[in-house]
């Protein structure tokens, strides 16, 4: 039966234990690397315009109600009053 080599050799390390010194940090370092870019990842898919659509929506609503306003008052004047009514009294006549 062999015996286990040394971890410790005349107060220095032996292979075994800077192996694993080594791979502890390179652990430590990939563990804060994926660490950083989950972070990247969580920064990136979170809304970053999130308020943008708000201000995009009321915009779009003012507009709309401004479109809407200047149809009712083209359509309360007597020229389109008159041009609709004889369009739907064509439309009722030839039925």
């Amino acid at each position: 039966m062999t015996s286990p080599a040394p971890l410790i050799v005349d107060e220095h390390a032996g292979p075994f234990a800077r192996g694993r010194a080594g791979l502890a940090a390179l652990r430590a370092k990939a563990y804060e690397r994926i660490c950083v870019l989950d972070a990247r990842m969580r920064t990136l898919t979170a809304e970053p315009e999130e308020g943008a659509a708000t201000a995009e929506y009321a915009v779009v609503l003012i507009a709309a109600t401004g479109f809407a306003a200047l149809l009712v008052t083209v359509l309360k004047s007597d020229a389109i009053k008159t041009l609709l009514t004889n369009i739907v009294k064509k439309a009722l006549n030839v039925g």
